[in-house]
Order: C-alpha cells, then structure tokens, then sequence
C-alpha cells in the first residue's frame, strides 16, 4: 500500500433515494442546540435533537 492512497479522501456515496434533506414533514428544533430533531414540529413537549439527547442523559445518570 503506497501513501497516496492510504491518505486518500474517500468519496461519500450518495444520499438513497426517498432520503434527502428536504424529505418527511417539518422537523421540531431541539431546544437546546436549535438543529432539527427526528421529532415532527407537532410533538408535544421538549424536543431534544440526539447529540443534546444523549449529553443530558449522561448530566442526569451522573447527578446521583
């Protein structure tokens, strides 16, 4: 294996079809970071995008 092609930058495939961006309903903002959640705008409650999901159930499962 040669250098060139071990620091190579990979290609990203391309999105599946039915999978872009713009795809599904209108998400909810995470009311913590403001990036869209998996949620759709009409879920009730607070809306936690999964990165923020995951810090606080870390803060909560280490309070004691």
């Amino acid at each position: 294996m040669d250098d060139a092609s071990y620091c190579a930058t990979p290609v990203p495939a391309p999105a599946p079809v039915g999978l872009e961006a713009d795809a599904g309903p209108p998400f909810a903002e995470c009311v913590l970071c403001r990036e869209p959640t998996e949620y759709p705008e009409s879920a009730r409650g607070a809306t936690l995008c999964p990165v923020c999901a995951w810090q606080e159930a870390g803060r909560s499962a280490c309070s004691g």
